[in-house]
């Protein structure tokens, strides 16, 4: 691929109208590509905000469905799939890039017989405790259509297991993990109010409080045993669904709300800070994650990782080498991982250098370069 600059159509399963890993993940990529040269523009259901990039158009609706422990603002029925056909064809790309093509969103509708005008990319992010009966049911269907993909993306080998139950076995797939900005996350700039001391320190969480997989309730009873040895630790959570995490605080324990602060949604800017000021991050996902880029975040702004053993989390740690875990889902093996690395601050040093090492491999540099050696593959170039 080297001095060929490629006109690159990406496109999105879920609205940009709402925060998550997967528009993250094409947003950041789709800088890094543009920075070297290339042109891109992303399709995407959903209408434009204020702040949405040029390069990114919309169908104008979307609706919100449950899906994975989550809900998903999706494009699917009406003129959804005219349009975006409509986009690739009027695009004249040299490659178009599908995310998650087996969701019933707008990555679904170039994948129609005799429709190709341009090689199919597609990555696969998704992975399941347990595999959905709609996709049980479709399974075959999905085999057939998704046959048109030249080339194929998981992040991790758990999006690996779900995806290889409807690719075909002849469509050539790789692990290409999803991609940080390290240097963003090194630099970036202390926030006092934010910082740790030995008596008071902060743990931090960040996510939507308000889906169970994401396990804001395994943080609240981790906390009960954490504030008797450490009663000055401040937990600070980022993120969607307060109203949600003050119930399970008050189901909890009252007292919980005097040691917890809420920080709402926050730019990228201030996450980078966050996690450089924190004393830990915490990580108590109980299920649903493929990957794991707030373990990649945090460990690359040098913060300490406490982490449940998630299969997709246990191998971004490299089995617990560059993070500490925890048996998933017990709020008590939680707080003694808590509690073991704040009180030991040789543990401390060891897993932020162990993490912040481990962070490089998953740079959009090293990642990018991985990323266009498959559109090489696609293209008919090696």
């Amino acid at each position: 691929m080297a001095g060929r600059r490629l006109r690159i159509g990406i496109i999105s399963p879920y609205s940009f109208e709402t925060p998550g890993g997967v528009q993250l993940h094409i947003r950041d990529f789709a800088e890094e590509l543009m920075e070297r040269g290339h042109q891109v523009e992303v399709l995407a259901p959903g209408r434009r905000t204020k702040d949405m990039p040029l390069w990114v158009r919309t169908t104008g609706s979307s609706f919100a469905i449950p899906y994975n422990g989550s809900v998903a603002n999706l494009s699917y029925f009406g003129s959804a799939g005219r349009l975006t056909r409509q986009w690739v064809r009027q695009g004249r790309f040299d490659l178009v890039h599908l995310h998650e093509p087996e969701v019933p969103s707008l990555s679904h509708k170039p994948l129609i017989r005799g429709f190709s005008p341009c090689p199919y990319v597609a990555t696969f992010h998704a992975s399941f405790d347990s595999y959905p009966l709609a996709l049980r049911l479709t399974q075959p269907y999905l085999k057939a259509y998704l046959a048109n993909i030249r080339q194929a993306i998981c992040v991790s080998e758990a999006a690996l297991r779900t995806a290889h139950r409807y690719l075909s076995p002849s469509i050539e797939t790789q692990i290409i993990p999803n991609g940080i900005k390290a240097d963003f996350f090194a630099d970036a700039p202390v926030n006092p109010r934010w910082t740790g001391t030995d008596q008071a320190p902060t743990i931090g969480f960040l996510g939507r409080m308000n889906e169970d997989r994401k396990g804001f309730k395994v943080l609240a009873q981790a906390a009960l045993d954490v504030l008797p040895s450490h009663p000055g630790a401040r937990f600070l959570c980022a993120g969607d669904g307060e109203e949600s995490a003050r119930e399970v605080l008050e189901k909890t324990d009252p007292s919980l709300a005097d040691h917890f602060e809420f920080l709402g949604r926050i730019s990228d800017e201030d996450k980078a800070s966050f996690y450089r000021s924190l004393s830990i991050y915490v990580a108590p996902q109980i299920g649903g994650e493929s990957f794991g880029i707030v373990l990649t975040e945090a460990m690359s702004a040098g913060c300490p990782v406490v982490a449940s053993d998630l299969d997709a989390f246990s191998a971004v740690s490299q089995e617990g080498e560059s993070a500490c875990l925890f048996a998933t889902g017990d709020g008590r093996d939680c707080a003694g991982k808590i509690c073991r690395v704040l009180d030991d601050p040789a543990e401390r040093r060891l897993l932020s250098a162990r993490g912040r090492r481990r962070a490089r491999i998953y740079d959009w540099d090293h990642v990018t370069e991985q990323v266009l050696s498959v559109y090489a593959k696609a293209l008919g170039q090696v």
